[in-house]
């Protein structure tokens, strides 16, 4: 969801669901049904909302800046260089 909004575009919901979907389908990463996957997306998209990730009007969402700070590709990159700093440090 992250990537998606990444790209500076306004979406409704569905229309970034379906996005979010079929880019998990591509990569054989969809599982435990697709009514489940919309509720958990949902869910994260209020998180990122709320942390002010994220724009909403009325129905639309559009990333804001510092977006990438929520993807986990980031959180694992901060924490293997506090990792590292860390070791150096010893």
């Amino acid at each position: 969801m992250v990537n998606v909004l990444s790209e500076s575009k306004t979406y409704e919901f569905n229309v970034l669901f379906g996005l979010v979907y079929e880019n998990l389908k591509l990569k054989n990463a969809v599982s435990g049904g697709e009514e489940m996957l919309r509720l958990r997306s949902y869910e994260k998209l209020q998180n990122l909302v709320g942390r002010g990730l994220v724009e909403k009007k009325l129905k639309s969402y559009r990333g804001l800046k510092g977006i990438e700070q929520a993807a986990s590709t980031f959180t694992l990159a901060r924490a293997e260089a506090a990792a590292a700093a860390a070791a150096a440090a010893r």
